[in-house]
This record gives C-alpha cells, structure tokens and sequence, in this order.
C-alpha cells in the first residue's frame, strides 16, 4: 500500500489561506501572492490579485508532485475557452507541450502563437465566465 503521507501540505491546503500579498509599486507591475502554511510558503506572480493567488496555487502543487512524483497536477484552465476579450485558448496534445507550450491563441496580428501555464497565470488569462441561461 502506497503511503501518500508527508510533511508538505496537500495543494488543497493551500486553497483555504488567505494570501498576503506585495504592493505592485514595490515589486514592478506584478502583484505577488504569498500563502504559507508553516514552514512551507508559495509566491506567485500575476498582472492580478487573483491572477497571483492562482498562480500560487499552481506553484503549490508543482512542489507537491516534487514530494509526490505520481500526483498529477491539472492544469487550472479548460482544454478549450474563450477568456474575456474573447482570445479563444486550446490545449496543446501533451506530446507537442514541450515543444509548443501549453495553449496555442491567435495573436493581435492573426498569427497562432503559444503559451504555457506559468505565462497565462502571469498575464492572468481567465476563461470568460458561461451562465446557465446563455447555454
């Protein structure tokens, strides 16, 4: 029987403290989240509030599968999703990530580009949300 015990908190933990967070005049134009749960603490680094709180979310569970090699982490975006100024995000097939990246989107100027996931956190590229009654 596997024993997935150890003395670094599970990304869920994380979840449910409060961050505190940088005054982005003192860090340049990033907010930065702090959430620690002692003696452990993540940052995360975002254009957003709640850009930086996800991102350090994510960085919790990167460290976690660092304790843990058989967690899988999942990505906090959607395979597919259109985000608020209406840039449409598609998952790149996990064989092409190391190369392209993990989403590809159409820039300004109509050219398919490609981003991974610590990028889109940092740009804080938020699926647009879809209420029940526009379905």
């Amino acid at each position: 029987m596997f024993d997935d015990r150890s003395a670094y908190p599970h990304p869920d933990e994380f979840k449910v403290v409060r961050p505190e967070y940088s005054d982005p005049e003192d860090e340049g134009d990033d907010v930065i989240a702090i959430i620690e749960i002692a003696p452990f603490k993540v940052h995360g680094y975002s254009a957003t509030r709640p850009g930086a709180r996800r991102a350090a979310l994510y960085e919790a569970a990167k460290q976690y599968k660092g304790y843990h090699p058989s967690h899988r982490i999942e990505s906090p975006f959607p395979d597919e999703f259109t985000d608020a100024e209406g840039q449409t995000w598609k998952r790149v097939a996990a064989t092409q990530r190391d190369k392209l990246g993990d989403y590809t989107f159409t820039d300004a100027d109509g050219e398919e580009d490609s981003a991974d996931l610590e990028q889109m956190l940092l740009w804080d590229v938020r699926p647009e949300p879809v209420y029940d009654d526009e379905e």
